[in-house]
């Protein structure tokens, strides 16, 4: 699957180890008992996981980390574990994407002069340095390298403040580049600006730059620990002359302090306007960069204490937190300290009595990472759901994937829809319901995306739009959200109507084949067909980013039905097991290169395959759903660099890991369940309400003994194959007898 022989591979996660060891300033002491030190920030930045190892705090709105410069699809989030090369560090990123943007306000120290009179390309780097990950370091909120020329740079944040380090060797000058002009793969700017106030050791300014999101503006307030003694400016291969402030398009500046050993820089961010990202800055009101970088990591700390395991295995901790830690790093803090931001009509927006959250990957994150947050963000959820209804209001739908204030349309579905019914239904009353559901019908009455023709025909033809069975498929489920939220209101005629269209799915099912399949609007099927054929050309594709292997099981709404449908249970199981171990050969010349994590044709580095493995439970057997997740688990799962499958996908790939090492998952996002699979972890405890805990035990459980036996639920015989999310909320003790046979 990875191409990496398992020699390399040893060498990267020993390395990897090391370098998570050698801050010099953490208490190691602390490794045993302090659950940041088991996060490895590393762990997936190799191959497809997307991931960057930079400094960032719990939801902050800076991601400070290092970019490798313009390499390819590999370098989604600015950097990948293959590269021996740093051009910069910049202050946004993206977490585990399959598209890349970002990368705003990079900063590089040197101690040479660079050239800018050569030609401009602002995907070409005009500086950078090399660097060994013998010499990098990472943790919850702290990045360090030190690089080939002996520079070293360490980097911690606040939530909108980014706080830059420098270490200089001895006896030449300190410089520093700012490049607004900075881009990657995927973006570029459109305007630059910068302001310098040299009484106040700060420069402010903004990038605005096109990419996946078309207008994506950032402000910025720098502050410097010296003086500027001296700097040039250019815009494309024109050096300009001296002045307070500049504008053009391609910005960049070289600052020169002088023969200090130290330099310290903190940027603060805004999408609204100068005075927001000037304001961040009182986030750290000092030069302490140590106290700055303790108070990251105990906010991390923190957040890691939600979910306490015990287990002997250091490497399983090792995977659980890093995974509980990617949870958290999107969606971002949008509004600034002031309250403003860039709303998606590009217009600036104060978030009243909430804070404003953007980047919103739907079509991964309803999945599990949403449900996820109901347990350990119980404090966000209501602010989550603002912000997408803070998207309606000013866009008139609500996002689809958002991008800080810019909507992308990337993917399928109107997926904002259960992650509102999924809040609404387990208690979270802090939003305008009424509100909610007119944006739910309004986005279910669209006439884009292949909604149009999924009313009239009550499916998507393939001849009328792409994707056309994915689509259909998602649409069915998110219509079944918008019936239970109808029904919880009162609404009948509205649940009545939507209940109706959560059958679609209906339509797609070919019996002869056992496969969701698209047909024409003539009611004939498409051929030929060929389950293992897939196309990443969405235009023409009938499934998005799979084949039909993959995206046939797509009914969390109905999964007895489905079942039903392929006959019962003993048919639709003997259909199941094929999948996982099916050749794994994709067709297709133009087939996705998402399709990853292979076991079978179940592809578990993406996210339509997430909840396959647990609808054995409904079929009547659940030991083959524990097998397959302990499976899962074991083999696309580790704490090195290739530590990731495929795209973390803002936190999905990473959720799904932390609900299915604790022993449970939701099968169903938005009905309030967990389907029961095989725990990894002798006990997990899980703070709740009211100073309650809710505690799972799993005895003598070990690799071997994966099987469910027996489960109890404070201290009473449990014969359901799932708990509900008020039982968890609740607190108690659900006790399972772990065995290395089936219970059958």
């Amino acid at each position: 699957m990875f191409n990496i022989n398992s020699n390399f591979l040893f060498f990267l996660i020993l390395l990897t180890f090391i370098s998570c060891g050698k801050d010099e300033n953490s208490n190691k002491e602390n490794f045993t008992t302090s659950l940041t030190a088991y996060v490895n920030p590393f762990m997936g930045t190799a191959n497809h996981g997307h991931v960057y190892p930079g400094a960032t705090v719990p939801f902050g709105m800076v991601q400070l980390s290092p970019d490798n410069g313009t390499q390819g699809w590999d370098w989604c989030s600015g950097y990948n574990w293959i590269s021996d090369t740093i051009v910069g560090f910049s202050h946004t990123h993206l977490s585990g994407t399959g598209i890349g943007d970002l990368y705003d306000i990079s900063m590089m120290p040197t101690q040479e002069d660079i050239d800018f009179s050569k030609k401009m390309d602002p995907k070409k780097n005009v500086y950078a340095a090399k660097f060994s990950h013998e010499n990098e370091n990472a943790s919850p909120g702290f990045y360090q390298v030190k690089l080939d020329n002996g520079i070293e740079v360490n980097l911690t944040a606040s939530e909108r403040v980014g706080f830059h380090s420098y270490n200089f060797p001895k006896g030449k000058n300190a410089t520093l580049l700012l490049d607004l002009s900075f881009a990657m793969n995927w973006d570029s700017p459109t305007e630059t600006y910068l302001n310098f106030d040299k009484e106040k050791k700060r420069i402010t300014g903004y990038r605005f730059s096109t990419g996946w999101a078309k207008n994506q503006q950032v402000f910025f307030a720098a502050e410097f620990s010296h003086p500027i003694e001296n700097y040039k400016i250019a815009d494309s291969t024109s050096t300009l002359s001296k002045a307070e402030n500049y504008q053009g398009k391609y910005l960049r500046t070289q600052l020169e302090f002088g023969a200090i050993e130290n330099l310290k820089i903190k940027v603060g961010l805004s999408t609204a306007n100068e005075a927001g990202a000037i304001a961040s800055l009182k986030e750290i009101p000092n030069w302490d960069f140590g106290q700055t970088k303790k108070a990251a990591n105990d906010l991390w700390e923190k957040e890691l204490s939600k979910i306490v395991i015990q287990t002997p295995d250091e490497d399983l901790k090792k995977i659980f937190y890093t995974s509980l830690y990617r949870t958290c790093l999107a969606p971002v803090k949008m509004s600034d300290t002031n309250g403003n931001y860039k709303g998606v009509d590009n217009k600036i927006h104060a978030a009243k009595g909430y804070t404003k959250y953007g980047i919103f990957s739907l079509w991964d994150t309803f999945r599990a990472a949403n449900p996820l947050y109901t347990i350990t963000q119980k404090d966000k959820v209501n602010d989550f759901v603002k912000s997408l209804l803070s998207h309606y209001e000013e866009y008139g739908l609500l996002p689809v994937w958002s991008l800080l204030g810019n909507e992308t349309n990337t993917m399928t579905g109107y997926h904002a829809i259960p992650v509102i019914v999924d809040a609404y239904q387990k208690g979270f009353r802090g939003f305008d319901a009424e509100q909610a559901f007119e944006a739910m019908k309004k986005s279910a009455g669209q006439d884009i995306r292949g909604t149009n023709f999924y009313r009239e025909y009550g499916y998507i033809p393939y001849d009328k739009a792409g994707q056309s069975v994915t689509r259909t498929l998602e649409y069915a489920y998110d219509d079944w959200c918008i019936a239970q939220m109808a029904k919880a209101l009162g609404k009948e005629k509205d649940y009545q109507e939507f209940s109706k269209r959560a059958k679609s799915y209906e339509a797609m099912f070919d019996a002869s084949t056992g496969f969701m399949r698209a047909k024409y609007a003539n009611g004939k099927w498409k051929i030929p067909f060929d389950p293992q054929f897939s196309d990443h050309n969405f235009a023409v594709a009938e499934y998005t980013e799979g084949n039909a292997w993959q995206h046939s099981w797509f009914t969390p709404h109905a999964p007895n039905e489905l079942i039903q449908l392929h006959g019962g249970n003993d048919n639709f199981v003997k259909k199941l097991d094929s999948l996982f171990v099916v050749d794994s050969t994709i067709e297709g010349e133009n087939s996705s290169p998402d399709i990853s994590g292979l076991i079978g044709q179940y592809a578990h580095g993406n996210e339509p395959s997430h909840h396959i493995a647990y609808f054995y439970n409904f079929a009547g057997q659940p030991h083959k759903t524990q097998e397959i997740v302990r499976k899962t688990l074991a083999t696309q799962y580790n704490s090195g660099p290739i530590g990731l499958c495929g795209n973390e996908d803002c936190g999905q790939m990473s959720a799904w890991y932390v609900f299915s090492a604790m022993g449970f998952y939701p099968f169903n996002p938005a009905d309030g369940k967990y389907v029961f699979g095989s725990p990894l972890f002798e006990k997990v405890e899980i703070p709740v309400k009211n100073n309650k805990t809710f505690t799972l035990i799993a005895n003598n459980v070990s690799a071997e003994n994966k099987f469910i036996n027996s489960i109890e639920w404070n201290g009473k015989d449990y014969d359901k194959f799932y708990l509900t999310h008020e039982d968890l909320m609740s607190g108690g003790t659900l006790e399972m007898e772990m065995v290395n046979e089936p219970n059958k």
